[in-house]
């Protein structure tokens, strides 16, 4: 893998894993609450091992995925001012987890398409 498509992968992840973090935080220590941590956790492990195989698709329908994370931090925030450093903190992981899988496949296209192009031909 060439180095654009390793810095966004190694950015998201780095994002996806703070907004678990995040998580873990917000429902099991601050406002303690198992089932609301269960069900905000399980969906991201879906996309965990296409993420850290580095799939283009699952970076695709992540992005869409995120999404509902990122409504949740903009309607705590707005809603709930003892959680606002919270839910801005999932926002901002949110945001630059969906930039990274919006972008990862184009760089990873981009760098097969450099590569292919590189290759003298075998005749």
């Amino acid at each position: 893998m060439s180095a654009a498509p390793r810095a966004i992968q190694t950015l998201t992840l780095s994002a996806y894993f703070s907004l678990i973090g995040i998580l873990v935080i917000w429902y099991g220590y601050t406002a303690p609450a198992p089932i609301w941590l269960a069900i905000m956790l399980i969906p991201l492990a879906f996309p965990l091992r296409g993420l850290l195989g580095g799939r283009a698709y699952t970076y695709a329908w992540t992005s869409l995925l995120i999404l509902a994370y990122f409504i949740h931090g903009v309607v705590e925030a707005w809603a709930s001012p003892p959680t606002r450093l919270l839910a801005s903190l999932e926002i901002i992981a949110t945001v630059l987890v969906y930039l990274g899988t919006v972008m990862y496949p184009r760089a990873v296209k981009r760098a097969e398409k450099a590569q292919a192009g590189s290759k003298p031909d075998q005749h």
